[in-house]
């Protein structure tokens, strides 16, 4: 390489880096926390009307296993083949292509005849819903100055659970109304009017610059996003001080630079996303069979539970950066599982410290998961960032079919309410002493570097 060659090159890392929070951050931020939204409506608010379409199908709550299932699984397939395609075409087209499928297809679910069909639809859909999160994230945090990527990327989290809110008060204010078909109108509906939005965003920099560095689409894009940005032509651009991408691309996550954080990481993500979907399908059900609360009236609890998660959230994306990550995660996760616990022996009728035990499980369980989000998002490079996250998360969706399926067989049991709680805190606790493992191995640190106190 010449000295003159070596003079422009330009660290695309640096330039993403150094730029103030400007109107194209923001706009990245608001349209990637609109897609999470719609993302986290569409995939829990199934749980939350279980016995309502099982009631207008004309069966029972233990029919809907097959449904709950066919969508884990989906959703298992969608995370292990969508986030690799975003890895090798763009963020962007296969995000278009998940709002377009999944809103078609939920509104092709209004009309469903029985199980069986609304089994196929919700697991063709969750293909592609699955793999809004990981996609989403990888976007959000390639264009995001790296002092305020968690704090982005945590808001952009609670948008997903803004998802589960709306869902509840659908749920609440709704359902009685429109019947069950409103959730699957309102899942298909919001998708497709999303759908222009991703025409307000720049396809990621990290992805072109690792895809090709000489891709001529580079140099418009950083003039676009800074006028003043010093290209002249000819620049060699790199990401910081890594001159070349891992060669092997996605597979590199199981070389020996990355394998066993791959590893734990997927330990974690498999009783995390099963605990979660395990209450999320089947905790509305359980209160109302078992613990006698009507499902609108849990609906509303679960609404003020929200807030709960979004603080969570909310907290972990400001203090992963200033202390140690895998100690605050760990903390997390064993609080979250004394709340869960808690939930089957406290009063179920209007007691706030059964309301305050649901805003305590979703404070820990949603601010904990942000937590395990950042730590696999942060830990890869560009190439593989959307397939090391959605790898990780078709792994838990794999827990999302066994737990679920659990929680059907407790459902058929007729177990206490009591004793299906304290064995669901049970995965909390392996969860919290995974999280400690990771941060020996890694000695405190995420993606080889040191958390450092953010900027003011």
């Amino acid at each position: 390489m010449t000295s003159a060659a070596a003079n422009r090159r330009f660290d695309v890392a640096a330039f993403i880096d150094e730029r103030p929070i400007g109107p194209r951050e923001i706009m990245v931020l608001v349209v990637v926390s609109t897609v999470l939204f719609i993302d986290g409506f569409d995939m829990y608010f199934l749980g939350k009307i279980l016995p309502a379409i099982a009631e207008g199908l004309g069966g029972t709550p233990v029919d809907m296993g097959p449904v709950v299932t066919f969508q884990q699984v989906g959703m298992a397939i969608g995370a292990f083949l969508m986030p690799p395609l975003a890895d090798r075409i763009g963020r962007k087209p296969v995000l278009g292509l998940c709002l377009l499928v999944f809103g078609v297809l939920s509104l092709w679910a209004v009309f469903s005849t029985g199980f069986t069909m609304l089994a196929w639809l919700r697991g063709i859909s969750g293909v592609f819903f699955s793999a809004m999160l990981p996609i989403g994230l990888a976007l959000l945090s390639e264009m995001t100055p790296k002092r305020r990527r968690a704090l982005f990327m945590s808001i952009a989290l609670v948008c997903f659970s803004g998802g589960n809110l709306a869902s509840g008060a659908m749920t609440a204010w709704l359902l009685e109304i429109y019947g069950w078909q409103i959730g699957f109108i309102l899942g298909g509906i919001l998708p497709l009017a999303a759908l222009p939005l991703l025409l307000l965003i720049p396809e990621s920099l990290a992805f072109r610059v690792t895809r090709n560095p000489a891709d001529p689409r580079i140099a418009p894009a950083i003039l676009k996003i800074d006028s003043g940005a010093p290209i002249q032509g000819g620049e060699v651009f790199h990401m910081g001080n890594r001159d070349q991408p891992e060669q092997l691309g996605p597979l590199a996550m199981f070389g020996s630079k990355y394998r066993t954080q791959t590893i734990l990481l997927w330990c974690l993500c498999f009783f995390s996303l099963g605990n979660i979907a395990l209450l999320a399908n089947w905790l509305p059900t359980y209160m109302q069979e078992m613990g006698g609360v009507p499902i609108a009236t849990f609906a509303v609890y679960m609404m003020i539970g929200y807030f709960g998660g979004a603080a969570g959230t909310l907290t972990m994306g400001w203090l992963m950066d200033r202390v140690n990550p895998y100690w605050l995660i760990t903390g997390y996760f064993v609080v979250d599982a004394i709340a869960i616990a808690s939930l089957g022996f406290l009063p179920t009728g209007p007691a706030i410290a059964f309301v305050t035990a649901l805003v305590v499980w979703n404070f820990c369980q949603v601010g904990g998961q942000t937590g395990i989000n950042n730590l696999a998002t942060l830990g890869y490079p560009p190439e593989m960032r959307s397939t090391g996250i959605g790898w990780a998360g078709g792994v838990g969706r794999i827990g999302g079919i066994v737990f679920p399926a659990l929680g059907v067989l407790a459902l058929s049991m007729t177990l206490p309410l009591q004793t299906i709680m304290l064995i669901t805190a049970v995965p909390a606790l392996i969860i919290g002493s995974l999280v400690f493992t990771l941060g020996v191995f890694n000695r405190g640190l995420i993606g080889g570097r040191a958390m450092q106190p953010q900027a003011a």
